[in-house]
């Protein structure tokens, strides 16, 4: 049996998520990522992992439809099994999402329904579903937002979103304490590149703009929160909101 940590990292093709994945990677932890549609990117991150020594694995999961996730399970423990000579990983970091822009008078249910599968239904429901190969003494990572504390035009459905996957995430902590496993937020800003956010010469420059360290994020600038919070000298942090945005909206 293998005796190395194991990360599960949704939509860890690009972005935020691949960065996290390296980052892991880098510290000693192999690392099964997920993909939604982007397969050639996947396979790209999976060789990167590898090429850091770790073991790796790529599978597709659609983290807005809660009735794949049976079949996600299923495939997910034979690749324990025969890739990581395990039944178990350690660390699940909830990543996967995508950004939505629309004012309040113009948003559609259609498009609310969409923010609430991926950024909190799904979320929820397939934590409850990996509950039971997770390791005590694990971690458990959701991806936040800045917008779930500092308010913009526009985004009151994505930011309604990540404001409940704070309060998840404290929910949660007290409920997996007695395993010995913490859980916690990352709220980033505005990131830029790879990801799912809209970028534009004008999306770069006004985030810059309002960052008190005067430039734009980069996946790289979040990748390692992740790592650390993995660590065991993130053991003590739990139910915890970890803001990273550069000093934006102090």
């Amino acid at each position: 049996m293998t005796t190395n940590k194991i990360a599960l990292v949704t939509g860890g093709s690009r972005g935020i998520g691949k960065d996290i994945a390296l980052s892991l990677a880098k510290k000693g932890t192999d690392v099964i990522i997920t993909y939604h549609s982007q397969q050639t990117e996947a396979e790209s991150v999976v060789t990167q992992l590898k090429d850091l020594g770790r073991k790796a694995a790529a599978l597709r999961l659609n983290t807005a439809d809660t009735s794949t996730f049976d079949a996600f399970y299923t495939k997910l423990t034979s690749v324990l099994k025969n890739t990581f000579e395990t039944d178990h990983f350690d660390f699940l970091i909830n990543n996967a999402g995508t950004s939505h822009t629309s004012p309040i008078a113009t948003q559609t249910e259609e498009e609310f329904d969409q923010m609430y599968a991926i950024h909190l239904k799904g979320v929820f429901f397939l934590t409850q579903k990996m509950l039971p190969l997770l390791n005590n003494a694990g971690r458990v990572i959701n991806m936040s937002s800045a917008v779930a504390r500092i308010s913009y035009p526009g985004v009151s459905a994505y930011s309604i979103m990540k404001g409940g996957m704070d309060v998840f995430t404290r929910n949660l902590a007290a409920e997996l304490g007695p395993r010995g496993i913490t859980v916690n937020s990352i709220a980033p800003g505005a990131v830029f590149g790879g990801g799912a956010m809209t970028d534009t010469p004008e999306m770069r420059a006004f985030a810059a703009q309002i960052s008190a360290l005067g430039r734009i994020a980069l996946p790289d600038d979040i990748g390692g929160i992740a790592a650390f919070l993995c660590s065991e000298d993130a053991r003590w942090i739990n139910g915890q909101r970890i803001e990273a945005t550069g000093g934006v909206g102090l």
